[in-house]
């Protein structure tokens, strides 16, 4: 925990280890949710901080190659370091971070109520993160503040010194004023104590649903450091690739590459065949060629089927340091994507997403039942994801090549699941915890061929992969 000037946190701390141990050690309900939930976002490649570790029994139940816990009580950290000698464990002030190292993941677990400059500590977190790195603060709701004094005074929760009782709003502004980002927040668990099938019931299921989730006990803060770079400095900074999966699209290649506009330190464009039956494949051997001079093009013909195959086809012949999707059928605008560009590469978002329900489309872009079916689907990823998103199979997504590998080693979680490739992307950068954005665009109307989307044999399948992605997102 974070050590108060006038030593009362700390003596009261010290006094309470050996119970406060055991009571952890015990893995209580109610921690093992919190640990179970900061595991969800932690991954075994990752350095991952606890500010405020006490005994160790969070930082130790995360998946990451490196794991390093802090905390003011002497006492504690003895009792940490015995029982889990493989981490390190530092004496410190939080309001006084001085840790020579960046992290992929910094916690900070039910810590702010006993600081006594909330943004202080925040401040400090500075020192310590790079452009990448994620924080997660949580929290109680001030709603339960009445109920966890009575709880206290029951003895079914051991007694704290008075605490600062910030509302998720106040969190949110102090990460802000502190430097950084809050790109998502939620709440969990409905009923903090074990009780067979009840319990489950209530903060498995019921605890997620849109009214009832407000009441619940925990809150989580997800902030990322603001952008540093500027449109200016980040207009030469890194590389991309463009991935283009093309079937049945041969009127469409040339015109690809006439109306990409030039981005980046450096640009690759990588054209995909896929199962075509028109000359597309032979096309676009001729356009590389044509172009060979004048553009970096590289070609190939995926082995599966469907658009998420060819992409991964693509992204596996990638080089750049940004990855872009664009459709073949060109209804979205080659001419769009510097906006992509400039929103991930000044860091506005980890993964850009394109939205075609903004703007007013043109007369034939999307038919009636297809923006029925979008409609429904932002419904149920803005529940799923916990953040508001209206369009997710706009084909133009873009994404850090680094964020991506690690999504492809993360790809298990949810396995080989979609032929179309928009919710394993998206999915996968939830899983990740990355900063989602949606970048407006003017969606067009086809100039050539025809669609290759089915209505209802895709919508099924889509409305398919949504349940079994809640299975992983919200009731695992």
């Amino acid at each position: 925990m974070l050590e108060n000037k006038n030593g009362r946190y700390k003596e009261y701390f010290d006094k309470i280890a050996p119970s406060l141990s055991s009571y952890r050690k015990n893995r209580s309900y109610y921690w093992q949710d919190i640990i179970n939930y900061c595991n969800y976002y932690s991954h075994e490649d990752y350095s991952v901080l606890e500010i405020g570790c006490g005994t160790g029994n969070l930082i130790n139940g995360l998946k990451a190659r490196k794991k390093t816990g802090i905390d003011f009580s002497s006492k504690m950290l003895e009792q940490a370091k015995s029982n889990y000698p493989a981490i390190n464990f530092i004496e410190m002030d939080a309001e006084n971070l001085n840790i020579n190292e960046t992290f992929d993941l910094i916690i900070i677990s039910n810590v702010i109520g006993f600081v006594e400059d909330v943004q202080k500590v925040f401040s400090e977190l500075k020192k310590i993160a790079h452009p990448g790195t994620k924080i997660i603060v949580t929290y109680y709701n001030y709603f339960w503040e009445p109920f966890v004094k009575l709880a206290e005074g029951i003895g079914l929760k051991a007694k704290t010194p008075n605490q600062n009782w910030l509302s998720q709003a106040d969190i949110c502004n102090l990460l802000y004023i502190s430097g950084f980002d809050v790109y998502k927040t939620t709440r969990r668990m409905l009923f903090p104590f074990y009780i067979p099938i009840l319990s489950a019931l209530l903060n498995k299921y019921l605890a997620h649903l849109p009214l009832l989730k407000s009441l619940n006990l925990n809150t989580y803060s997800f902030a990322r450091p603001l952008p540093i770079d500027t449109e200016e400095t980040a207009k030469n900074k890194f590389s991309i690739s463009i991935v283009i999966p093309a079937r049945n699209e041969s009127g469409n290649i040339e015109n690809a590459i006439q109306r990409l506009p030039v981005m980046g330190k450096s640009m690759e464009i990588i054209f995909i065949e896929g199962n075509s039956t028109d000359d597309t494949w032979q096309k676009i051997q001729e356009i590389a060629e044509k172009y060979k001079h004048s553009h970096n093009i590289k070609i190939g013909q995926q082995e599966g089927k469907g658009k998420g195959d060819a992409v991964r086809k693509g992204y596996s012949m990638a080089t750049g340091d940004i990855l872009m999707i664009l459709d073949a059928d060109l209804t979205v605008p080659p001419e769009d994507l510097p906006k992509f560009y400039e929103a991930i590469a000044t860091r506005k978002g980890d993964f850009i997403n394109g939205c075609r329900l903004i703007y007013p489309m043109e007369k034939n872009a999307m038919r009636f039942l297809n923006l029925l079916g979008n409609k429904f689907f932002s419904i149920m990823f803005t529940w799923l994801l916990d953040q508001s998103f209206k369009d997710t199979l706009c084909g133009t997504k873009v994404i850090f090549r680094e964020d991506y590998l690690h999504l492809i080693k993360n790809r298990a979680y949810f396995g080989e699941f979609d032929p179309f490739g928009d919710y394993d992307l998206i999915f996968g950068a939830h899983k990740l915890n990355l900063k989602i954005v949606e970048l407006p665009i003017r969606y067009q109307e086809r100039t050539y061929g025809t669609t290759n989307i089915s209505r209802f044999k895709h919508g099924i399948l889509l409305l398919r992969m949504c349940l079994f992605a809640a299975k992983k997102i919200k009731f695992y």
